[in-house]
C-alpha cells in the first residue's frame, strides 16, 4: 500500500478546531479507501512561540521539508501582539513559504450553488463562478531589498519597499498558470501594471514570450491589474485562470474570494517546483481565512475551507483526482441540504457546529464513494 505523509500544523485560534475535522476525513479514507495517509503534528505561530520562543521550530521545519504535503490551519491573535517582530506568529508561515520555496499560490474562487444568494453581486453574475488565481508568492515587493525605514531627521522618515522580479521567477509562475489552464477552459489572463512599473513591463514581456514558445495552444490575454479588479466585480465569469505577481495577487484573490459570499469558505495551495528526480513538489495547503480567536474552541468555526484545502492536497500532491472531486461534491451536497455553520447561515437553513459539519461531509463522502 502506498504511504502518503502529511504534516498537520493546526496553529492558533480556530486552527485546531478545523484541523480536527480534516483528521476525521483522513481517518475515514484510511479505513475505507486504503488511502495510506500517515500524519505527524507540529506547532506553528503563537503556539510555537509559547513552546519554543519562535514562530516555528527547526524540528518542525525539518518535518515540513520531509513530508509529502503540509496542511496548515491559521496563526495569530491578540495574545501575541507584543512579541518580537521576527517571532510574530505570521513569521512561521513566511518561513515555511521561503524554506520550502513555495513560489506558486493557487486560490480558487468557486461559487457553490447553495451560496449563490450570499454574494454582494447579483446572482446571475456569480452563479457557476469558477476562477483560479495563480499568484507568485516568493518574490516582488514583499521580499525585495532594500526594505527599510530611514530616519531623515527633522521629524521626517522615509519608507522603502522594493518591487523586483527576475525573468526566471516570471517564467515559472506563468508556466504553472498555463499548465493549469490546459486542465480547465484553456484561458489565461496575465495582470500587471506595465503602464507605470518597470517590473510590469518585464512581466508582460516574459509571459508573452513563454506563451509563444511553449503554450501557444492556450488563449492569453493581458490586463492592467487595476482594470482587472474592476472587471472581477463587473463580469467575473469572463476569467478562467488569472496569473499575477505577489502584491496584486494578494489583493485580487481577496476580491475574487468575496464574490463567492464568504472569504472563510475558500481554500488555497502553495506549491514549489517539481523535484528533478521524482517530479514531486513541496506543497502547503491552507484556508484563506484567519484564526478567529474569539470563537476558538466554541464549535462555531466553519471547517469547509480547511477540508477543501485537503481536497486540493489530494489533487495536486497525490493525483487523487476522483477523491478530491468527491470531497468537493460532498461539501456541495451538505450545503444544498441546508446545513450551515453560523458564518454562512441563511433564513431557511439549519445551524450546525464545527464538528457536525465535519461529520456531515464525511457521511456524504461515504455516500459518494464506490
Amino acid at each position: 500500500m502506498t504511504t502518503r505523509s502529511l504534516l498537520l500544523l493546526p496553529g492558533d485560534g480556530i486552527g485546531p478546531d478545523i484541523m480536527a475535522e480534516v483528521q476525521k476525513l483522513i481517518d475515514w479514507m484510511n479505513t475505507n479507501l486504503d488511502a495510506g495517509f500517515t500524519t505527524e503534528e507540529g506547532l506553528v505561530g503563537g503556539s510555537a512561540y509559547d513552546a519554543h520562543g519562535v514562530a516555528i521550530s527547526d524540528e518542525d521545519m525539518a518535518k515540513a521539508m520531509a513530508a509529502d504535503a503540509v496542511l496548515f490551519g491559521a496563526v495569530g491573535g491578540p495574545k501575541w501582539d507584543d512579541v518580537p517582530y521576527e517571532a510574530r506568529p505570521e513569521a512561521g508561515l513566511l518561513r515555511l513559504r521561503k524554506d520550502m520555496e513555495l513560489f506558486a499560490n493557487l486560490r480558487p474562487a468557486i461559487c457553490y450553488p447553495a451560496l449563490s444568494d450570499s454574494s454582494s453581486l447579483r446572482k446571475h453574475l456569480i452563479e457557476g463562478l469558477d476562477i483560479l488565481i495563480v499568484r507568485e508568492l516568493t518574490g516582488g515587493v514583499y521580499f525585495g531589498e532594500p526594505k527599510e525605514i530611514t530616519d531623515l531627521g527633522n521629524g521626517q522618515k522615509r519608507a522603502v519597499d522594493t518591487q523586483v522580479y527576475d525573468t526566471f521567477e516570471i517564467e515559472r509562475i506563468a508556466g504553472v498558470a498555463f499548465e493549469l489552464a490546459r486542465t480547465r477552459d484553456n484561458r489565461v489572463c496575465s495582470m500587471e501594471k506595465r503602464n507605470v512599473m518597470k517590473s510590469g513591463v518585464l512581466w508582460n514581456e516574459v509571459v508573452t514570450e513563454i506563451h509563444g514558445r511553449k503554450y501557444s495552444d492556450v488563449k492569453l490575454d493581458h490586463m492592467l491589474a487595476d482594470a482587472g479588479g474592476m472587471q472581477l466585480v463587473r463580469e467575473p465569469k469572463q476569467f478562467d485562470v488569472i496569473v499575477t505577481d505577489n502584491l496584486f495577487g494578494d489583493m485580487l484573490s481577496d476580491v475574487a474570494a468575496m464574490l463567492t459570499g464568504s472569504l472563510g469558505m475558500l481554500p488555497s495551495a502553495s506549491l514549489g517546483a517539481p523535484d528533478a528526480a521524482t517530479g514531486k513538489r513541496k506543497a502547503l495547503y491552507e484556508p484563506v481565512h484567519g484564526s478567529a480567536p474569539d470563537i476558538a474552541g466554541e464549535g462555531k468555526a466553519n471547517p469547509i475551507a480547511m477540508i477543501a484545502s485537503f481536497a486540493m492536497c489530494l489533487r495536486y500532491s497525490f493525483n487523487m483526482i476522483d477523491e478530491a472531486d468527491r470531497i468537493e461534491k460532498a461539501i456541495s451536497n451538505v450545503l444544498e441540504s441546508g446545513k450551515r455553520t453560523a458564518d454562512i447561515m441563511a433564513d431557511d437553513s439549519t445551524q450546525i457546529s464545527t464538528g457536525q459539519m465535519g461529520d456531515a461531509i464525511v457521511i456524504q463522502m461515504a455516500a459518494l464513494s464506490p
